[in-house]
């Protein structure tokens, strides 16, 4: 059996944490569930990490990076709508096949409100950090047009609430959207366990932009 690298375990840490802080939240979540997830003790998980926070940090920056970077290759040679649409079908495909990366992101907003709230901001400054590189990854593909990102971006954000509430595929909620996405949104894409509601986001994100 070959052993894991120091570095190739804090990956499989960073992984796990986000899945156990994606369904119990930072202050939900013990440090000895992400170790028993991971197979190591906790005086080894303190060895990789000084302290849960940390153990946040790093999965957060992930989280913000895999959404990124499927951004990035998902508009790779393309622009304006063409860019916007593969963007738009790659997160949807990224949420509907990893549910636990959209409930990381909604744990991490609790995460830096309740954090900032409580006058410590290395939290938020990282996630706003991560976001305005989020941001400018698609702003770019659309001709650093400030409406059109402001319209994917925001597009986004709602899919992600409605999403999370679990509204299901031909729910009336959708229907204030785009008539392309109404009509997508009948349709039942296979998506994984768990990711209730996320079936009605594919449409609307695939048209995100359209009039």
């Amino acid at each position: 059996m070959v052993r894991m690298s120091a570095e190739e375990r804090r990956e499989s840490v960073i992984r796990a944490a986000a899945r156990e802080f994606a369904r119990g939240g930072y202050y939900g979540t013990s440090t000895e569930a992400i170790a028993k997830r991971v197979g190591v003790s906790q005086p080894y998980l303190f060895r990789l990490f000084p302290n849960k926070q940390a153990i946040f940090l790093a999965a957060a920056a992930s989280c913000l990076e895999t959404t990124r970077r499927v951004f990035a290759e998902a508009a790779e040679g393309l622009e304006g709508d063409e860019a916007l649409r593969a963007m738009a079908d790659a997160y949807t495909r990224l949420i509907a096949e990893d549910p636990h990366v959209l409930q990381m992101q909604l744990q991490m907003y609790v995460t830096v409100a309740a954090a900032e709230a409580a006058g410590d901001s290395e939290l938020g400054e990282l996630v706003r950090a991560g976001w305005l590189e989020l941001w400018d990854t698609v702003s770019v593909p659309l001709g650093s047009d400030v409406k059109e990102t402001t319209t994917f971006m925001a597009f986004g954000m709602l899919i992600n609430t409605l999403a999370a509430m679990g509204f299901p595929s031909g729910h009336r909620i959708w229907e204030g959207l785009y008539p392309s996405a109404r009509a997508k949104g009948r349709k039942e894409p296979k998506v994984a366990a768990g990711a209730t509601g996320v079936t009605g986001a594919t449409g609307v994100a695939g048209s995100a932009g359209e009039q």
